[in-house]
């Protein structure tokens, strides 16, 4: 038996390599469930392949070499731990009333939070996101306040001054964002600068600021900050999440909300 592990073992971390090559990055607790391996074992296969220079880990999970300053695809943020992100909107949902003025920003968290809004009366949400405009483009009791820029076909959102510029002398209620990464250190970053411009516009909209950031975003750091960490008002995350972090952020005035998966429920 002993002799068939190594074989196994380099079978394992092959496909492993083949799913963060696939999709740029991606959970830990993800990659266990498509190769059907603990997370323990995945963890020591992730060191192992980031020692040969294959992949580099990052708190959580696994990502391409150099991934700190490229952004994913939409479709590859939009797959990346789907029911946290699930989780988090409906978490997020409860923060919003009807007859509130709010900020969407871009992204596929902010997307799933729009669906969960479709049925509320007299809410008016100002977004740069296509698509989150889109979701709520037939909710009768939503008023949509779209920013001007030009098109940012990764993310499916208008960035640019012209974005900016339409934010100016706007007030609402919460901004909810989010980003690529959130720490204790730096607060929310991206690792767009053109993004992260027009988030930081988003977020001067607002008296207060809402991350949302499932546990492959939580202690993960990208090149360009949005909103430090002082700023952000609420943290919505999973049940997956770095707790060590959690706290962190607690600590320094952040209230942090985790959403309990629904198959993590009982348990």
């Amino acid at each position: 038996m002993e002799d068939g592990k190594p074989a196994f073992a380099a079978e394992r971390r092959e496909r492993i390599l083949e799913l963060v090559r696939a999709n740029g990055a991606m959970a830990l607790r993800d990659i266990a469930s498509q190769v059907r391996a603990s997370e323990v074992t995945v963890r020591r296969d992730v060191r192992a392949l980031e020692a040969e220079g294959l992949i580099d880990r990052r708190r959580g999970g696994a990502a391409l070499p150099g991934r700190l300053g490229n952004e994913q695809s939409y479709a590859q943020k939009a797959r990346q731990a789907a029911p946290e992100k699930l989780a988090i909107a409906r978490a997020a949902a409860r923060l919003v009333e009807d007859d509130d003025a709010i900020v969407l920003g871009a992204g596929s968290t902010t997307e799933a939070l729009a669906r969960e809004l479709v049925n509320r009366q007299n809410l008016t949400v100002v977004t740069n996101s296509l698509l989150v405009a889109q979701v709520l483009a037939a909710a009768p009791g939503v008023d949509v306040v779209m920013t001007g820029g030009s098109l940012r076909g990764s993310i499916l959102a208008l960035v640019g001054s012209a974005a900016e510029q339409s934010l100016a002398g706007l007030r609402v209620h919460r901004a909810f964002v989010s980003g690529n990464g959130v720490t204790a250190e730096r607060g929310l970053s991206t690792p767009n600068p053109a993004v992260a411009s027009v988030d930081r516009a988003l977020v001067a909209c607002a008296q207060e600021v809402i991350v949302l950031a499932d546990h492959t975003k939580v202690g993960v750091d990208t090149m360009v900050r949005t909103v430090p960490p002082e700023h952000i008002a609420h943290l919505i995350t999973d049940n997956h999440a770095d707790p060590e972090v959690l706290m962190t952020l607690e600590d320094m005035g952040t209230a942090v909300h985790v959403a309990v998966l629904e198959v993590d429920r009982g348990e």
